[in-house]
């Protein structure tokens, strides 16, 4: 198997060293051995940092992220953990196009002030209330007006 040295990784990954050696502290990577004082990873090394980026960006810890991995080094992803993140995914899209929605209105309102246009309004009560922005606690928020 093909090995890379870790400034090889941090070229062709993107990832920084100091996040491979955090990584590879938490678990998620390990390196194969050292050539003098540098760390040498397998090139599978870089589909499993592919793999930690688009938990990531989808909104995954790096705790649940480790979870994708089986201890052999084989994927384990929870199918009913990504219909989870999906559906929390659809319900931030849906609260930031309202708030979209709202300060586009806000911004060509003709009311000659934001407090005199009902629009407006009914989108600082919603804020107010929690029905938009982030959850408070104990309870998922409803969907924006």
């Amino acid at each position: 198997m093909t090995k890379l040295d870790i400034a090889e990784v941090v070229q062709r990954s993107g990832v920084r060293a100091s996040t491979l050696r955090f990584y590879e502290e938490k678990g998620l990577i390990a390196s194969s051995g050292r050539l003098g004082l540098r760390r040498q990873f397998d090139a599978g090394v870089l589909d499993r940092l592919a793999l930690i980026a688009l938990g990531r960006t989808a909104g995954f810890s790096l705790d649940e992220v480790a979870l994708m991995f089986a201890p052999e080094g084989k994927l384990r992803i929870d199918r009913q953990m990504l219909s989870a993140k999906a559906d929390q995914l659809d319900r931030t899209i849906r609260q930031l196009s309202a708030v979209r929605d709202g300060l586009r209105h806000a911004a060509a309102c003709p009311a000659p002030s934001h407090m005199e246009c009902p629009t407006f309004r009914r989108i600082m009560r919603a804020a107010a209330s929690g029905a938009i922005g982030r959850p408070r606690k104990g309870r998922t928020p409803p969907t924006a007006p």
